[in-house]
């Protein structure tokens, strides 16, 4: 299966209602759609909870996206578009590549408290909820983790060449590892860790990629 990743560029749709056209912008429609899915869940949302977070009527949400779930895959790509965009944005953050990683792990630390810690992340909700039995979330999800985890083998090499990583370290082992950990700080926040516990093993990890034995 071959999965094209990515937003579709069109902004507004115009569709007949009543007699009358009737447009809505595309976009605000799946953003409110993907914020009501990462709140409740794919099997906990209703169609009546999307037509009143996107303000759509059925036939106008239908003739859109489909069902409910062709609705919740661009949902779910919008997520990971956005998520994976945060991520290059926090590891180009620092003067080197280690203070750009840094800058990754310490925000995945702080979107793991208060509010959003309880919420936590639609990509590894929907994994657990829909992944095992949805070839199109599964594929979808896969995309999210190797984008993820080569942006850190890269970030790993450039660190090891500025020469803040130790030679020792394997990158694609590493970035692996990194994955998993930050992964699952979101899972693991919701059963009471605190941020202060979650810094502190970031702390850990990334000693372990600068000590040189």
């Amino acid at each position: 299966m071959v999965y094209k990743f990515g937003m579709t560029t069109v902004n507004t749709i115009s569709q007949r209602q009543r007699g009358r056209p009737r447009e809505f912008d595309l976009d605000q429609a799946v953003e409110h759609a993907m914020q009501t899915f990462w709140t409740r869940g794919y099997q906990g949302t209703s169609l009546p909870d999307l037509l009143d977070a996107t303000q759509l009527s059925r036939g106008s949400l239908y003739a859109a996206f489909g069902d409910k779930h062709g609705l919740f895959l661009q949902a779910l790509d919008r997520y990971i578009e956005q998520a994976l965009a945060r991520l290059d944005d926090e590891l180009a953050s620092g003067d080197s590549a280690l203070a750009g990683l840094k800058a990754c792990m310490e925000g995945y630390v702080a979107r793991t408290d208060g509010a959003a810690g309880k919420r936590g992340c639609l990509v590894v909700a929907t994994a657990m909820e829909l992944a095992a039995d949805d070839p199109e979330v599964s594929v979808r999800i896969a995309h999210f983790f190797d984008g993820m985890k080569a942006r850190l083998v890269k970030t790993l090499k450039r660190a090891q060449k500025e020469a803040d990583v130790a030679k020792h370290v394997d990158p694609v082992a590493s970035a692996h590892v990194l994955v998993c950990f930050l992964e699952g700080l979101r899972v693991v926040q919701k059963t009471g860790f605190t941020s202060g516990s979650n810094s502190a093993a970031v702390h850990a990890l990334v000693d372990g990629l600068t000590s040189r034995r």
